[in-house]
């Protein structure tokens, strides 16, 4: 089978790491990148943030590999982007900044057959993925799609995991996340009053989205779930918090961790489990959207324990392709079909 082609627009951590992992994978090759930043800067900022220097060069406006090249444009707004000149089977929207439904679809007016956005929605789109908990509801159809975030996939799973053994009854989670690009370094008025304050010298409150979508890629916690976040000044590493209230009583911790443990021995790709006493940093470069924290699992009442899954962006740029990958075999069946 041909590689997807992909085009991609924003080239900051995610994007870049997409684009390097799509270097090593036969099924992908990156054909055109849009990114507001210059041409020089976006090559050095890839050698230095990953380290692929020695594997991609840049000529004139082309990110040039073994296997291909990328082609560099300027554009801030998706409706600049024509796709259909590059071919692409799919766009993958990695700046984080187009959320609605309206500011997405030029992706498809412009020529991408389809478009994966690395956030969640802010309305009603085609499909909300997060892999590995709700891939099944994918249709060959969809044509805006998100791929969830870091935080909502892990907790998505770690509620997956438990939940396929024992029925919950309550579930909250709170997201420790490392601070992002679009926060300040220093006091700046921003959207809110707390998202105006330096991300890396506060520990942040904020709101997420994930109580909504997780409960709708599980509705088994319909009703039952609640999610709350918090931004801290780490650049690298992020934690999902997760409290579950078995409806079963009387169940031990070491029984919960084996359950945690069998599902990372299930799906290797997806989940890590470990007893070592980790920090945020040793999950840096990690490409399984979570690291169970075994050690770290406390009973906190008869029936009601804590959890803690470690993640970071690597992972969600993994998950962004698995996602890709998905569509792509969906629109094979329906090929072989015909």
């Amino acid at each position: 089978m041909n590689p997807i082609r992909i085009g991609l627009m924003g080239f900051g951590r995610v994007g870049r790491q997409i684009f390097t992992l799509a270097l090593d994978d036969e099924r992908f090759e990156v054909v055109a990148i849009s990114d507001i930043g210059k041409p020089e800067i976006l090559h050095y900022l890839l050698s230095k943030t990953l380290g692929n220097g020695a594997r991609v060069e840049l000529k004139e406006n082309y990110l040039v590999t073994g296997n291909g090249r990328a082609r560099l444009m300027p554009a801030d707004h998706p409706n600049e982007i024509p796709w259909d000149v590059f071919g692409v089977d799919l766009v993958v929207d990695a700046t984080g900044k187009f959320r609605h439904d309206a500011d997405l679809r030029p992706h498809i007016r412009n020529g991408a057959p389809r478009v994966i956005t690395s956030t969640l929605p802010e309305d009603e789109i085609d499909r909300v993925i997060l892999y590995g908990v709700n891939n099944h509801e994918a249709e060959s159809s969809d044509r805006v799609i998100s791929a969830g975030s870091a935080s909502t996939t892990a907790t998505g799973l770690l509620l997956k995991a438990v939940s396929d053994r024992w029925d919950i009854d309550q579930a909250t989670m709170t997201s420790v996340h490392a601070y992002t690009s679009d926060q300040s370094l220093q006091d700046y008025a921003g959207p809110d009053i707390r998202r105006s304050r330096s991300g890396a010298e506060n520990i942040i409150p904020n709101s997420t989205p994930a109580r909504d979508w997780v409960q709708r890629a599980l509705p088994r916690v319909a009703d039952r779930f609640s999610a709350y976040a918090l931004n801290v000044p780490v650049q690298v590493g992020s934690m999902v918090d997760v409290t579950v209230v078995l409806e079963e009583e009387n169940v031990e911790v070491e029984a919960l961790n084996d359950c945690l443990e069998k599902a990372a021995i299930a799906e290797p790709r997806l989940l890590q489990a470990t007893r070592d006493p980790i920090v945020s940093s040793d999950v840096k470069e990690t490409s399984q959207s979570i690291v169970f924290d075994l050690d770290a699992t406390m009973r906190a009442g008869n029936n009601m324990f804590k959890v803690i899954g470690w993640h970071e962006t690597l992972g969600h740029a993994q998950r962004i392709l698995d996602v890709a990958g998905l569509y792509a075999g969906l629109d094979l069946l329906n090929v072989e079909a015909s």
